[in-house]
């Protein structure tokens, strides 16, 4: 007798629905600004951790087969779902949180204001964002469970970002974009949000989402060093190179630890793998964004992460740098008539196309 005979109807629904979510919470990365200390990555995968990418097998498949394997992905997703707008649509208050999105780091360039002074910027660029799931307060369960659980008062939204062909990916990886009408994401995300700002399945993300004058936290993965000594990992400035220096040019020294407790304390500045950690730079400036390509100009080139790497951007949570005007709650749907320029800039920033000498007659 089969498994799925001996196991009724509801008990395996409940088991599909289980293991879902777990596979969602395990593919999507979460954003640890209110934790003191981030996590380390892990260095294997728990054992329910849905597999994204298939083994890719020579099926000797024809010129003709796989032109209608195309044709079929095609007519499947062609069509894209209909977006239907939050049913109550509030104004923003300081209050009020808003999702994030998925970028990519494609570069840095520098930007002049209208006094001359350069600054430099870092390009960030929206990817095709789009809400996959979105879980309610009592629905979110946290991959992590504690003791003392805390009642989460915020809401998780899931987001995806960048299609992808579903021919490279697994069974179980597609199935979790089944109910969505979109194609398979390559990225996914979780963002935590106001139940006031809940998106429906499907909703695009932009660029305009964030408001040109105002500010934002990026979250990215920093550069992979390996193991590295301590002058490249923190900076020492290692022993003198004159006489009497044996082997010791680019070490520590003493690490102290002597006496009456004569042991390494905890948190001393040794060698050992450098980057790979997830940090934040806070607190980056807007200063122009492009509606065409969803590109955005933050401030700094202190953006973690290597360029043509995946980024999040979230709005800032430092006291100082709050917006001042509404943002586009829950997102922006482009619901006002105004023609939207393709390039929008601060209003401190000099235009390449306007002119930097003008004359005046006397």
């Amino acid at each position: 007798m089969a498994l799925s005979q001996i196991i009724k109807q509801p008990t395996m629904k409940l088991l599909e629905e289980k293991f879902l979510a777990l596979s969602i919470q395990s593919c999507s990365v979460i954003q640890t600004r209110h934790k003191q200390v981030a996590p380390q990555p892990r260095l294997r995968h728990p054992t329910w951790l849905t597999k994204k990418n298939r083994v890719i097998h020579d099926d000797f498949l024809t010129a003709d087969n796989a032109e209608f394997v195309q044709e079929v992905i095609k007519d499947k997703y062609e069509i894209p779902p209909k977006v239907e707008l939050p049913k109550n649509i509030i104004k923003w208050t300081p209050k009020l949180k808003r999702t994030g999105v998925i970028a990519r780091k494609i570069g840095e360039l520098p930007l002049w204001l209208k006094t001359g002074k350069k600054i430099s910027t870092t390009l960030l660029q929206v990817l095709d964002n789009h809400v996959i799931k979105y879980y309610t307060p009592e629905e979110y369960d946290p991959p992590r469970k504690r003791p003392t659980r805390i009642k989460n008062k915020a809401g998780c939204l899931l987001l995806g970002a960048q299609a992808t062909d579903p021919t490279y990916l697994t069974k179980e990886y597609c199935s979790l974009f089944k109910n969505t009408g979109l194609m398979p994401k390559k990225y996914l995300a979780r963002f935590f949000i106001s139940p006031d700002a809940v998106l429906p399945t499907g909703t695009p993300i932009t660029a305009q989402h964030f408001s040109v004058g105002n500010y934002v936290d990026v979250r990215g993965l920093t550069k992979y060093r390996g193991f590295q000594g301590v002058m490249k990992r923190h900076g020492f400035k290692g022993m003198p190179a004159s006489h009497g220096v044996t082997k010791t040019h680019r070490r520590g020294g003493n690490i102290g630890g002597g006496g009456e407790k004569g042991r390494v304390w905890p948190g001393t500045k040794m060698p050992g793998h450098m980057g790979n950690r997830y940090r934040f730079a806070k607190g980056l400036k807007v200063w122009r964004i492009n509606t065409k390509h969803n590109v955005l100009w933050v401030s700094g080139i202190a953006v973690p992460g290597a360029t043509n790497s995946i980024v999040y951007i979230y709005d800032t949570n430092l006291p100082t740098r709050k917006p001042l005007k509404p943002l586009a709650f829950p997102t922006y749907f482009g619901l006002d008539d105004n023609v939207v320029e393709e390039d929008i800039y601060d209003e401190s920033l000099q235009r390449f196309s306007d002119p930097t000498i003008v004359f005046q007659k006397e």
